[in-house]
């Protein structure tokens, strides 16, 4: 028995593999792997040189210097910071409607998306769905240094892809400008209205309070008339009572001064020295604190003073008062503050707190704001024409075809040699190890490879 032992190239029972064998079966079929590759390589070449190029542009969107906003911000109508104008344009270029309204104008260049058989949203749905893409910063990342807006696009070979972004760009800033000055016509027309509708109130207010105050005058007039009529009224009755009385007070003294036989005015004196029958070259003075009763006026007096009031047509030359009244009245036939009131042309002048007003409304229909020359946005990076395509990439298909032909030629290989290993393990198994462990050769005992057989 021989004492020499050496370990098992391959043991099927102890799943171990000799890689010197693996190796040599390998090199062996190193053609045949060069030749898979080669086809994997040739096929990924064909294909890379066949396919459809495919191209891609993008264009970055940042927010415009506050001073290109300045004059729509300072017209105190519409508020547009920098950064709500980006968000306004990143919506419009994300918008169905804009992109469909570009893709509606601009049919030439989207010729290449359209198919027979398909409708214009159809074809506009595929382009839609996967060419353009709109990115925005991702707000949790603090390296972004300013918003922006990133717009991309792949498109195949024949497509004008930079006329088609930058187009899109345009129309999407076009849209919203056209947007802002409807708004701007919109606010513009409501306030207007509005201050309209105020000046109609403050004139309807001045109507009500001119009427009223014509009313007011008016109607002072018609009471202070009535008063001065009563008043002129009663004094006339009253100087007519006081004629009356004086007529019978002149009747009563007629008759006494007639009894006394006082013809002429005398005193009481005078009547005493009368009937005591004194020398009438005698010049008296009489003092008297006494009213000296009326018939001492004599007959003759009292009589001419009786007839003149009987004859009398009016009292009203005897009381001031009435020639007061009746200035008064005459006065009040004309109110100069209702004829001054209603004489007045341009009543617009008198109308009260409506200065500020007028201004507004002078401000705005004098407001010249050319929306068009407004930039909305920056255009930091506009979409130019790309060197190359980023599909098909040619050297890494190649180069992928290649590697992934090795390695399933590699692999073939290797399992074709697994294969074989164990077909012919299990057949010489039962034949050659248990004898030959019997005798204690353990050498000859262990299965051999091919190559050790060959």
């Amino acid at each position: 028995m021989s004492s020499s032992f050496r370990a098992p190239p391959v043991s099927l029972s102890d799943d171990h593999i000799d890689l010197f064998v693996l190796s040599q079966a390998i090199w062996r079929q190193k053609l045949c792997i060069v030749a898979v590759a080669a086809g994997f390589g040739l096929v990924a070449a064909v294909y890379a040189y066949v396919a459809t190029p495919e191209y891609h542009v993008s264009s970055v969107l940042r927010p415009a210097a506050i001073n290109e906003l300045d004059a729509l911000n300072r017209s105190d109508i519409y508020k547009l910071p920098p950064g709500a104008a980006l968000k306004k344009v990143g919506a419009s270029l994300e918008s169905y409607d804009t992109r469909l309204g570009f893709f509606r104008e601009n049919r030439k260049l989207f010729e290449e998306f359209e198919r027979p058989g398909r409708t214009l949203e159809q074809s506009f749905e595929e382009f839609n769905a996967d060419s353009i893409r709109l990115t925005l910063p991702d707000p949790k990342k603090a390296d972004s240094l300013s918003a922006y807006i990133k717009l991309s696009m792949n498109y195949p070979k024949n497509v004008d892809g930079v006329a088609i972004l930058n187009g899109l760009v345009d129309y999407a800033i076009k849209i919203e400008r056209q947007q802002i000055a409807n708004d701007m016509e919109v606010i513009v027309d409501n306030r207007l209205n509005e201050i309209n509708g105020k000046l109609d109130a403050a004139r309807a207010s001045y109507e009500n309070s001119k009427e009223a105050k014509i009313a007011s005058l008016m109607e002072a007039d018609t009471v202070r008339r009535a008063q001065l009529r009563d008043e002129l009224k009663a004094l006339r009755a009253q100087l007519k009572t006081r004629r009356a009385n004086r007529v019978a007070q002149l009747d009563e003294a007629i008759g006494i001064a007639r009894s006394l036989g006082i013809k002429k005015p005398a005193t009481p004196s005078s009547l005493g020295e009368a009937d005591r029958g004194g020398s009438s070259s005698v010049m008296r003075t009489e003092i008297n604190n006494q009213q000296i009763p009326l018939y001492f006026m004599g007959v003759d007096a009292l009589l001419a003073e009786r007839t003149a009031l009987v004859r009398r047509k009016s009292d009203d030359f005897t009381e001031a008062r009435i020639a007061e009244i009746v200035k008064e009245l005459q006065l009040l036939e004309v109110n100069r503050k209702i004829e001054v009131l209603n004489a007045r042309e341009k009543e617009d002048l008198f109308l009260r707190d409506v200065e500020p007003l007028r201004a507004e409304e002078a401000r705005l229909r004098n407001l010249n704001l050319d929306i068009s020359r407004i930039k909305l946005v920056t255009i930091d990076r506009v979409a130019l024409e790309p060197l190359e395509p980023v599909k098909p990439r040619k050297t890494l298909l190649i180069v992928l075809g290649v590697l992934l032909g090795f390695i399933v030629g590699l692999g073939g290989v290797v399992l074709r040699q697994l294969f074989l290993l164990k077909k012919e393990g299990g057949e010489n198994f039962s034949h050659s190890v248990a004898p030959a462990m019997m005798e204690g050769d353990v050498t000859n005992a262990l299965p051999r490879s091919p190559s050790d057989r060959g």
